[in-house]
């Protein structure tokens, strides 16, 4: 059985940090992409950030340029989200997911996990 299991939300004031970590178990992973997408209420959910096991190739959202970090690690199948300077509006249940190959759209992967909550007050 595939899961994919998040930790490390919480709540952080506006400038802080938070290291998102998912754990992923159940099939071989080695040649697909890990994103973290997140939702706000009332909103789509909104990719994040993506990197491919297959080549370690990563790639970013908007939101997400020059302020988080996605990184991997192939043989303990973790992916970790590094988010520096958070904002009122980064608040959202994150997501992580897996798929291949690299896109930016939910419907490109097949596995998610439950999300945690990140709240950043101002």
């Amino acid at each position: 059985q595939v899961q994919l299991v998040e930790s490390g939300g919480g709540v952080v004031q506006a400038g802080g940090s938070l290291r998102l970590s998912c754990a992923a178990s159940g099939r071989t992973f080695s040649s697909f992409t890990m994103a973290w997408f997140r939702q706000a209420l009332g909103k789509e959910r909104e990719f994040v950030a993506a990197i491919s096991w297959a080549d370690d190739s990563t790639y970013y959202g908007d939101s997400a340029k020059g302020r988080f970090t996605i990184s991997g690690d192939n043989a303990k199948n973790t992916v970790t989200l590094q988010m520096n300077s958070l904002k009122p509006e980064d608040t959202a249940v994150y997501y992580c997911a897996a798929g291949r190959p690299m896109t930016i759209t939910p419907l490109g992967y097949d596995y998610w996990g439950q999300g945690t909550q990140v709240t950043v007050s101002s």
